[in-house]
This record gives structure tokens, sequence and C-alpha cells, in this order.
């Protein structure tokens, strides 16, 4: 395959700025497609006060690329970065970009968002085309970035470096569509012929990401199941007949994770290491968090684990409605995770009250998450939808089987018991008796040690590797 020369224009992307999986994406793909002999640059705004603390050496560049935007004439400095072999190009504009989060804060967002991203959206175009040779591919991510298509096919085709690229717009999570006042468009001077139903017009509103649909030549979502669930009313978002009119264009490839830092071989974060074929070390860590966790350390009671937002797309109320029974039952839950403050309470108080057998850590730890994932015997995973999901892939990475509600990635990459090579457990319904109805099939097979142990086996062998994601991408690249 002829080598292609790849742009990626992303809001986030680890390890420099992450808020979730968007950033995992935007990180990893990116290395996998290098090492297929592409070459890759990944193109994000300057978040001054969280890249810096990332330890990554940033140094400015001869460039800085002026920009009249909403009535001001800015100067936007780039700065690069090499991490991991890869190369960054950040855009600098502190007042936009040097802020305490990425979005917004405590959980809301700022309200010149569409003026930050369509900013970015369109210096990191004029970025692009500064790289010195032809670019073949700019790939975009979720509604930050969904200006961009519209933007290089109506005002930026004089740049001939990038005038010629295919455009990519991946969606990672529907709900989220970067939607704002029309009275947006002359400010930013988002080109007003294309403000119609069949474009980024809804509602008499913007709708970033109905640009990036329309407008991109390609579309692809993180997972087959989902790139199909999203053509239906439950859950198209209220896109479903936009999407169905685009569906020609629209893949679904599912995500990976990088199997170096996430293996029980090596991983210095858990107490003791392991691997298919040497299992001995899983029992260790078992222990050891039930005892970091203050639960009785008991090596036959089944130990839940949950890492996750602590969000309803997450199926937290389903936690909840079933952690009583279960408590009862005699298992044992660690849950990670901050969100709705509502859930933040209620599992606090739960874990006050049974505080032998139930552990709640409100904030995330990565190290502490790797503890979770090698300790647990059970992940939990209810999500009413879930476009990919990560947490299920490092569960199994460290054999921690989980129990997931078949939706989106979570169908296509968790095998279900009884089937060839099972990896773990499904459920249909968005109930909680379907929710303990799943987790009671898991552990009757928990509890004959054979049939687990095959299962566990199964979950340790995956391969989660963004590999065959990246042969993937690189063949639709080459199909561009």
């Amino acid at each position: 395959m002829d080598k292609l020369h790849i742009i990626f224009i992303a809001s986030e992307a680890a390890p420099l700025a992450k808020t979730g999986g968007l950033a995992d994406v935007t990180g990893a793909l990116p290395q996998a497609l290098r090492q297929l002999g592409h070459h890759v640059t990944v193109i994000m705004p300057f978040y001054r006060l969280i890249i810096e603390n990332s330890g990554a050496q940033i140094n400015p560049t001869e460039h800085i690329i002026e920009m009249w935007t909403d009535g001001i004439q800015r100067h936007c400095p780039l700065h690069k970065t090499h991490v991991n072999g890869l190369d960054y190009l950040l855009v600098e504009q502190d007042d936009l970009y040097a802020r305490d989060a990425i979005y917004g804060s405590s959980g809301g967002a700022y309200e010149d968002n569409l003026l930050r991203y369509v900013l970015f959206d369109r210096v990191a175009l004029e970025a692009a085309a500064l790289l010195g040779s032809k670019i073949n591919i700019i790939h975009c991510h979720d509604w930050q970035t969904g200006m961009v298509p519209l933007l290089l096919k109506t005002q930026y085709q004089h740049h001939p470096n990038i005038a010629h690229a295919k455009t990519v717009f991946t969606i990672h999570n529907l709900a989220y569509q970067g939607i704002f006042p029309s009275e947006w468009i002359s400010r930013l001077g988002i080109p007003s012929h294309h403000f119609n139903p069949q474009s980024f017009e809804f509602h008499h509103q913007i709708n970033c990401m109905k640009a990036g649909i329309h407008m991109s030549d390609t579309i692809t979502t993180v997972s087959p199941t989902y790139a199909k669930e999203i053509l239906t009313s439950e859950y198209g978002c209220a896109l479903e007949g936009f999407l169905q009119h685009h569906a020609d264009k629209l893949t679904g490839i599912v995500n990976g994770i990088d199997m170096d830092a996430l293996d029980p071989a090596t991983d210095t974060h858990i107490p003791a290491n392991y691997a298919f074929g040497r299992i001995a070390g899983k029992k260790k860590c078992k222990a050891a968090l039930q005892e970091l966790c203050k639960l009785e350390i008991s090596a036959k009671t089944p130990l839940l684990t949950l890492v996750s937002r602590l969000a309803d797309q997450k199926g937290i109320d389903l936690l909840l409605a079933n952690i009583e029974k279960w408590l009862m039952r005699g298992y044992q839950l660690v849950v990670l995770g901050s969100g709705e403050p509502h859930n933040e309470r209620l599992l606090s108080a739960f874990a006050k009250a049974h505080p032998t057998q139930m552990y709640f850590h409100c904030g995330f730890s990565e190290a502490l998450a790797h503890k979770i994932y090698a300790g647990g015997d059970i992940f939990l995973m209810p999500s009413r939808f879930e476009p990919c999901g990560l947490g299920q892939l490092m569960a199994m990475r460290y054999g921690n089987v989980p129990v997931a509600r078949a939706t989106g990635g979570l169908s296509d990459t968790i095998v279900n018991y009884p089937e060839k090579g099972a990896t773990g457990f499904h459920f249909s319904e968005t109930t909680p008796e379907a929710f303990d109805a799943g987790l009671e099939k898991a552990i009757t097979i928990y509890q004959q040690a054979r049939k687990w142990s095959i299962i566990r086996s199964n979950a340790l062998k995956r391969d989660s590797s963004w590999a065959a994601s990246a042969h993937s991408y690189a063949t639709l690249y080459k199909q561009l």
C-alpha cells in the first residue's frame, strides 16, 4: 500500500490532553498508522495549563497564523511537540484554550465553545497547508471538528497542499452534536448558503455534527454495531433520518487499546504480574485489592468492579437499583468514577453502610484503575448505549470478565457465553432485572472453576490492539 500523508484534527489527544475515549483514539490510532509506514501529524489546541503538565517538551515554531474571527484580528502561534515518535502541532490562543478544563468547568460547557473550535478548525487547516507536502487524508473527530470538511470544500480550496485531501469524519458519540444559535454564522464567517436542513441547520440552529456528516467524504463510527444503531430512532439522537441519507458512506471500525501499556505481565501498577498460562498473580492482585479497599479478604467471594463515568449513559441507575441485593447475596463491589452528584452521593452512602463489602473512590486514579482491572473477577458495564467502549477491552486484557449490555461496541467486542470462545456475558434490556439476571448467569459459571477459567483465559488472550483497526482505516483511506 502506498504511504499516505494523514492529518488528524482533534480537540483532544492522549497523552497531552484527555477527557475520555476520544483522546485515547486520537493518541493511539495515529501511532498504529505510523507503524504501518504512513506519515501522520496530529493538530490540536494548545491547552497550555493542561498540556504543560503532561511533561511533553513543547517548542514554538516560526509560524504565526493570522485569523479574523468574531470581530477580532487574532494571531495564533503554532507550537510543536514529539511524543512517542508522533508529531503534534498545537494551536495557541491562550484566552480561548489556556483554561482549567477542555470543554467546560464542573461538567458544563463554555459558552464560547463554537468560537473556540471554529477558530481552531480554520487555523488547523492553515497549519496543514504549511506542512510542505500534499496532504492525502484529513481525519476529523466529533462535533468540535465538524466544520473542517465544510470549510475545506468552500473556503480553503486555494491551498494546493490540502485542496484535494479527502476527509474522514469519525462520530465517537452522537449524543454530543455541538448545537449553537444561528447568530454565530455571521460572527464566525461560516458559509451561510449551507445553513439548511440538508446541511448543518438543525431546528434553526447550527449543528456541527451535521456539518461533518454532510460534507465529509466518508463517515466512521467506533464499532460496526453502533454504525447500525445510529440509523434508528432509539440511538439516532434525532439525526437518524439525516444519517440514513448518508448511510452509503458510513462504516464502523472498532477501537483498540495500547496492549503494551495495559499488560498484566509487565504492569508496574499492580502488586503481582501474570499472563495467560501464568495466572497465579491474579489471585494475589485480588487479595491486594480487597486489602486496599478494606474488604474481607476472600478468594471465593465474587469481586464485582466498575470503572466509569457516573452518567445516565453508563446505566449507573441499573447498578444502584441492584447494589443492596448483591451485597445481601455476599458479593463484593469496588467502584471508581465520578459524574452526576446524585450518583456519587448514593454510591458513597452504600459504601459507608457496607464498608467490608463495598468500596467507592470518587474521582479517577490511573494506578487504582489498573489495580481494579487486575484484582476484579467481574467487570460491570450496563451502558444504555456505548459507541465502542474501552473499559471492557481493558478489563478483558486483565482477565476481568465483563457483564455488559448488548449494545454498540459491547456487542462487537464481547463474545457472549455460551458461544464458542466466550469472553463475557451479555444482557439485553435496560432494566435492573435484566442486569441482575446477566450477573447471576455469570455468577453461576464463576462457581464452576473450570468453565470460569476458560472464559477468563479467552478474555486474557483477546487481541484488542490497534493493529487490526489501523489496517481497516488505512484501507478506507486508500479507497478514498
